[in-house]
């Protein structure tokens, strides 16, 4: 199961009715979201070919989801071949316990890490820091975050609702040896993080990643990262463990090279991404251990509509143009996995037994933005419409469905209740009673016309006839 923020209210709605009143977290997302958004759609104009590789893109992942089976074997034998270790874990509870065991066996109680939504996922620093080990994040973002005692709100931007004065603020709080006169000036900040960072990687003997991509057919893990403290995890320390959701397979490398062009577009809108991490099982004498985690994976591939969320390749370019998403952020969701995607990702990871997972597939417009400039194709509303009919509604709801689908199935009966609803329209309250009082709290009840469109056309031709 995936980890729900601790602290958070009910349901999405109370979550964004509290977000919106943060103006500050309002302007640092618009203009976070649309000085990202506006760099894609550049570098993406520049390929005539766009459209293409988006269907290619899709094209591999359905591939590679449907055989699923047989290419988690083969990047097994892959692996396990180059020297590495493959373990599998059925959930979280599972890889916390392999994670946990493996880093304990080494003797060390300290690890870094280079940026994993898997691992926080299964909210593995919580479970490592309850066996005496300390995480230390190495992205910058992850690491405002982390020093913050924060919760990410961005697939690829973690602390992109922090603006540069809080930041310095989190630092001069809570980094050590940062000069008091430190000032918001990005480099500035970006050479605090380096110094405070450098010590960590020099002595940290166990590292923690995760994966964009893994190669079945030669067993290689690849990760995309700008700052290159990805390159410092993979290559310094003695034991690696990479934790990877199951569904980030591609089968051949040929199929990366157009995962390369998709992906940093999409996500940094950059035409490459600075650092472009391969390794391949065990190197130059580095023990190396690959948890392939399911985690409610498997039962979203049964799904013949959701089966597509397992397409994303975190890109988060469906956050950026999301108008749900740019005002509420992402904390309201409730989860390592925000915005569009969270939406139809999350509640089915989880499943919907809580009022939050339940109101997630509601966190949207429909507008279909989402759709539009996925990479992988994803049809986010087609999902979405479908979790929402899944979704459990309240007995008020299913009652009032049943009692609609009757009078809508036979012309007579509707016909009577429009002519009665004509009748009583001055009874309307503006706010419905009881149970469907929620339905009012965001929309008004539509005007009920004087004269229903049945009755006027039965007097008007009554009259054209006549004449």
């Amino acid at each position: 199961m995936s980890a729900t923020f601790l602290g958070m209210p009910g349901n999405f709605p109370k979550n964004a009715e509290k977000a919106v009143q943060n103006s500050q977290l309002r302007y640092n997302l618009r203009k976070a979201t649309h000085t990202i958004r506006g760099k894609r759609a550049g570098v993406v104009a520049e390929l005539p070919d766009w459209q293409e590789l988006r269907a290619a893109g899709k094209a591999i992942k359905d591939l590679t989801l449907r055989h699923l089976d047989r290419y988690l074997l083969q990047l097994e034998e892959a692996v396990t071949r180059a020297g590495g270790t493959v373990h599998w874990a059925r959930d979280a509870a599972e890889a916390n316990r392999i994670v946990t065991g493996l880093v304990k066996a080494t003797g060390e109680t300290e690890v870094v890490k280079v940026k994993s939504m898997a691992t926080q996922e299964i909210e593995l620093n919580q479970a490592l820091a309850e066996q005496g080990i300390t995480a230390y994040e190495t992205d910058l973002a992850e690491l405002i975050v982390q020093l913050g005692d924060d919760f990410p709100s961005h697939i690829l931007v973690p602390a992109i609702h922090r603006n540069r004065s809080e930041i310095r603020e989190i630092f001069l709080d809570k980094m050590p040896k940062v000069p008091e006169n430190l000032t918001d000036d990005p480099p500035a900040l970006a050479e605090a993080a380096r110094l405070h960072l450098r010590e960590r990687f020099l002595k940290s003997k166990v590292a923690i990643s995760g994966a964009n991509f893994m190669i079945a057919e030669t067993g290689t893990l690849v990760v995309l990262e700008s700052e290159g403290n990805g390159r410092m995890c993979l290559t310094l320390p003695e034991t690696l463990i990479s934790v990877v959701g199951i569904e980030k397979l591609l089968p051949s490398w040929r199929d990366l090279e157009v995962f390369l062009q998709l992906l940093p577009r999409s996500s940094t809108g950059e035409r490459m991404n600075p650092y472009t991490s391969m390794w391949t099982g065990s190197v130059e004498g580095q023990d190396f251990h690959l948890v392939l985690l399911d985690n409610g994976r498997t039962d979203v591939l049964a799904d013949e509509v959701g089966r597509q969320a397992l397409r994303c390749i975190r890109c988060s370019a469906c956050l950026n143009v999301c108008p749900v998403y740019e005002r509420t952020g992402g904390h309201a969701y409730g989860s390592v996995y925000p915005g569009p995607i969270g939406a139809i990702l999350t509640p089915q990871l989880r499943g919907m037994s809580s009022d939050l997972d339940a109101s997630l597939p509601y966190a949207s417009s429909l507008c279909g933005a989402c759709y539009e400039v996925c990479p992988v194709a994803i049809d986010i509303p087609e999902v979405l419409v479908d979790l929402r009919a899944k979704a459990p509604h309240a007995a008020a709801e299913r009652a009032g469905m049943k009692v609609a689908g009757w009078i809508l199935n036979d012309h007579q009966r509707l016909a009577k209740a429009q002519h009665a609803a004509t009748r009583l329209r001055k009874l309307v309250p503006k706010r419905l009673p009881g149970p469907l009082s929620s339905w009012t709290d965001t929309r008004d009840v539509p005007e009920i016309p004087e004269e229903s469109f049945r009755d006027w056309w039965e007097r008007t031709q009554r009259s054209e006839r006549s004449e």
